[in-house]
């Protein structure tokens, strides 16, 4: 059977993910009230028998190493093979820090040459899918490709955060365009790519190209190289922005999800806390949510993700809301349509997320424009405090941070920026 080389991409540092990537890498955000971003791609490969894996890490990578540990969840602690995380370094041939995920390949191309496998399956470590890149592979090798990458149809308003694909009757990759403006064309790159190794050591040796979507696709194309595409029909999103994050996670809450987290033959696997069961207090009102173990819930919550070790007291009420672990919500507090991180506490009669003003945040207006609040880590909300919408309190903001008011008007930010 042939088999590949995975190295997944951990360094990412988005901003568009605000607060949520102010403390850790976009690879070890929450999700799903028990997983984290990289859990997908190291689950997708061990279910798809390979257990040779690399993760590359640059940006705050310490809760991501905290978290993959020695791989022993993903049956990846071997001494053959196996994961092993590869940190980023100054001097050598290559200089300074990583410029891109192609520079970050280029920096552990000997690593790359010491491994037996002959393919390189090239994997963002922030994406949430399920997928058997076995079919892939076997595709790969089939066309005798030198790249062969993963594509699927998205939305034409979202084609401008993609790179954009356009393919021949035989998949072969004529064009692509890295997050055009404009384009009648849906096929996205996932960002999955398998290479024959040796082509990917020619490329990265001799060439100065930072990026695989920027770069390197675009020059193989022009010298054109043998790429093809491989569509993907399955669920697949990229959520690296606040709205498709709390998209993905009310997805989670419809009747029938679109990513089964449930399916006994392709289980996700991660690093689980032990915890007690949930426990629904007698006057609890609990209707479409996801609750993860040790959530104590004695208010109301609904439609909404709440992480291991959320408590949510009795006249408390959380709507339509993304909590992660170990935050509290006082009585009388009331949380809407807000992102809420770690180990936070939204203090008695406090609200988040209220009114109706949708005026955007004033520092990302771009991006945090569609009511959705975020409170980061470590931070307290006062009691009786009004939070509107499209509101980012940075972590670890505690009362000095907002001062004697009684309100935080909508667009606002509190708190230092911790980047």
């Amino acid at each position: 059977m042939t088999t590949a080389l995975a190295m997944i991409m951990g360094g990412g540092a988005s901003e568009e993910l605000s607060v949520l990537t102010e403390v850790r890498s976009e690879p070890a955000v929450p999700f799903g009230g028990k997983f984290r971003l990289i859990d997908f791609p190291l689950s997708n490969c061990v279910n798809s028998e390979i257990y040779n894996v690399a993760v590359l890490t640059q940006y705050r990578p310490r809760s991501l190493n905290n978290h993959i540990g020695i791989g022993k969840p993903w049956d990846l602690d071997r001494t053959d093979g196996g994961l092993r995380l590869l940190q980023p370094y100054r001097g050598g041939p290559y200089g300074d820090w990583q410029r891109g995920t192609a520079d970050a390949v280029r920096r552990n191309l000997d690593f790359v040459q010491q491994q037996d496998e002959e393919h390189v399956l090239i994997l963002s470590g922030d994406h949430i899918y399920l997928m058997d890149y076995r079919p892939m592979l076997r595709q790969h090798v089939r066309t005798g490709a030198e790249l062969t990458m993963a594509v699927r149809r998205v939305n034409l308003r979202e084609t401008h955060r993609y790179g954009i694909v356009s393919v021949s009757a035989d998949d072969r990759v004529l064009d692509f365009q890295e997050k055009p403006r404009r384009t009648r064309e849906t096929l996205a790159s996932m960002g999955v790519y398998i290479f024959r190794k040796d082509v990917l050591v020619e490329l990265l040796e001799n060439s100065t190209h930072d990026d695989f979507g920027r770069h390197v696709l675009p020059a193989m194309l022009k010298a054109q190289r043998a790429l093809y595409a491989y569509t993907f029909p399955g669920y697949w999103a990229d959520v690296g922005t606040v709205q498709a994050y709390w998209e993905a996670h009310m997805g989670l809450l419809s009747e029938n999800p679109a990513l089964d987290l449930y399916d006994p033959e392709w289980v996700v696997h991660t690093r689980s806390e032990e915890r007690a069961p949930v426990k629904v207090g007698a006057n609890a009102q609990v209707g479409g949510n996801l609750l993860a173990n040790g959530c104590q819930v004695d208010g109301i919550v609904e439609r909404s993700v709440l992480s291991p070790g959320v408590y949510v007291a009795e006249g408390a009420i959380v709507r339509d809301s993304v909590i992660l672990n170990d935050t509290v919500i006082a009585s009388g507090a009331v949380v809407e349509r807000s992102i809420i991180d770690k180990q936070v506490t939204v203090e008695s009669g406090a609200k988040v997320g209220y009114g109706d003003d949708n005026t955007p945040n004033k520092q990302m207006p771009g991006v945090i424009n569609t009511g959705l609040t975020l409170v980061g880590k470590g931070s307290i909300i006062p009691p009786d405090l009004e939070i509107g919408r499209n509101v980012v309190v940075h972590p670890y903001s505690v009362a000095k941070a907002f001062g004697k008011r009684k309100r935080v008007e909508s667009g606002a930010c509190i708190g230092k920026d911790m980047r």
